[in-house]
């Protein structure tokens, strides 16, 4: 009918919701024409790892592969979040109570992407909007209702909230998951997340010191430029409470 104008797309973004969506996806048989992972290049070791089983699953349900997408300068070069809050001493914008980080690092490499895709072109020269599919689960109504406004105004996405439709909270997510022999993907955020919970930090410490060695150097990295918060965990710094014997080696 005039060729192919209507894409489903799903942001993937690594975690318990957006893999019950998936899941939950294929089970109502509803078809999906692309995924995205907005990679910042700070997550976790065991979002990486589990990017690659999610792929083998996709696969061996026909459904279509995870596409990575990052942010780039404007001469084509990866910027990785780390990258960024390096050059600019600055922590992520998190610290200081606002969500940039997520905007120019998640948003923005995946509008790109669909920007540059020609499936995607077709349906807005159509006269129709991509339908993009949002993992927010049945607890979560509040989310929604913030955005609800600008989604009906946005000419070029429609936006779907399956598992508030379906009634699936976090609990019925991780069900779901299991259900589909899929293991416990856990929790998807940057290394050095401001919003990390303290035990959360104290895991990374012990089970990736690399890693919390390399959050440490970007807070010493930021200190002489902040004002109004005290580190990454915005009224308390990560080196003074949990890695004064943590020296960050140079550079490394």
């Amino acid at each position: 009918m005039g060729g192919e104008t209507h894409i489903n797309m799903v942001s993937y973004g690594g975690g318990v919701n957006s893999t019950a969506l998936l899941v939950g996806l294929h089970q109502h048989r509803i078809s999906v024409d692309l995924i995205l992972f907005a990679d910042t290049g700070a997550e976790h070791p065991h979002t990486y790892a589990y990017l690659d089983v999610m792929d083998r699953w996709l696969k061996d349900h026909g459904m279509p592969p995870i596409t990575r997408v990052y942010k780039t300068t404007r001469d084509g070069k990866r910027l990785t979040l780390e990258q960024e809050c390096l050059q600019s001493g600055t922590l992520p914008s998190m610290a200081y109570g606002f969500k940039r980080c997520s905007l120019k690092h998640k948003i923005g490499p995946q509008e790109k992407f669909c920007n540059h895709y020609l499936p995607c072109q077709k349906v807005w020269a159509a006269g129709k909007r991509v339908v993009k599919f949002i993992g927010y689960d049945a607890g979560e109504s509040y989310r929604s209702d913030k955005v609800l406004l600008g989604d009906l105004a946005d000419p070029k996405y429609s936006k779907w909230y399956p598992l508030m439709e379906w009634g699936w909270d976090r609990a019925a997510c991780m069900q779901a998951i299991e259900n589909a022999g899929l293991p416990q993907p856990g929790k998807s955020s940057c290394f050095f997340c401001p919003s990390m919970k303290p035990d959360e930090i104290t895991a990374l410490r012990e089970q990736h010191p690399d890693l919390f060695r390399r959050a440490l150097a970007l807070e010493d990295n930021a200190r002489k430029n902040l004002k109004t918060v005290k580190g990454l965990g915005r009224n308390y710094s990560w080196r003074e409470r949990f890695g004064k014997e943590f020296c960050t080696h140079g550079n490394g």
